[in-house]
């Protein structure tokens, strides 16, 4: 087996295959008394897939202080304590491998972490790990599209957002509303440090009819809900909450095995947003 990563700003080229598939899924769409239902009933989706998979479903994100080097004690020669916030912290895929990290590099005060989920359940399975520290982490519920996190945090005390396979659980029309919920949370300079899924990602290209709600947007079996990123939509919605782009590309993976004939195409986009 065998994975290949690489960066471009092209869009990935459809085959004709790919675009039936597309074609296919506007046959029946998602109702629009289905779409609110899913929408009130997000967080019970959600704790419900962390009730069945517990901690077993995500793998551990040890790749993303090779992505986000930010994230590394060697790039900041600042003595300070730093703030990091992770948004849908899940059961800490992200957090306690970058811990883990930062302990072995001996830079173990480097953050204080700030994390937190939309699902009670997922935030109590972070609370419940080993490595959970009240005096250097703050684990807590909340719900991004409202301004409940200022309960919780600050507003402009924040160095460092990360948002990875988030914004995609999300109706497209609070898009913008959870971006400046960040922008309020962050430190003049500050950056978020997103990735997420991407336009013709393999698992947008599987969903049957019945199953589009939107434009990119679509409910999976389990009732959780996903959007595929287009590149340059990203870029505006960062631009339009008063953030710079410090970088914004697809990431494509290709999965091979040649020899059983395994061909899989992921496509993220990945980018790195500094509040003005």
């Amino acid at each position: 087996m065998e994975l290949k990563d690489f960066c471009t700003n092209e869009e990935r080229t459809l085959t004709s295959e790919d675009k039936e598939k597309l074609l296919n899924q506007n046959k029946r769409l998602v109702s629009d008394y289905q779409a609110r239902k899913l929408e009130a009933e997000a967080q019970k989706h959600w704790d419900l897939f962390y009730k069945r998979n517990e901690t077993r479903f995500f793998k551990d994100r040890h790749w993303t202080t090779r992505e986000f080097k930010e994230l590394l004690a060697a790039d900041n020669e600042s003595p300070d304590i730093q703030n990091l916030l992770e948004v849908g912290c899940g059961v800490g895929n992200f957090v306690y491998p970058l811990i883990e990290e930062l302990d072995v590099l001996h830079q173990r005060d480097k953050f204080f972490y700030y994390a937190c989920d939309f699902s009670p359940r997922a935030v109590q399975f972070v609370r419940n790990h080993s490595l959970y520290d009240t005096k250097r982490m703050l684990a807590f519920q909340c719900d991004i599209t409202t301004e409940d996190i200022q309960q919780h945090i600050a507003p402009g005390s924040i160095d460092i957002i990360t948002m990875i396979f988030v914004l995609s659980a999300i109706t497209p029309e609070k898009f913008s509303t959870v971006i400046k919920n960040l922008h309020k949370l962050l430190k003049i300079n500050g950056v978020v440090l997103f990735r997420d899924y991407g336009l013709y990602d393999m698992a947008q290209l599987r969903f049957k009819s019945g199953h589009k709600i939107l434009d990119n947007f679509y409910m999976r079996q389990d009732g959780t809900r996903s959007y595929y990123f287009e590149k340059n939509e990203l870029a505006k919605l960062f631009l339009a909450s008063g953030f710079e782009i410090l970088s914004n590309t697809y990431i494509h993976r290709r999965t091979l095995n040649v020899k059983e004939g395994i061909d899989v195409p992921r496509i993220y986009v990945q980018g790195k947003f500094r509040k003005l």
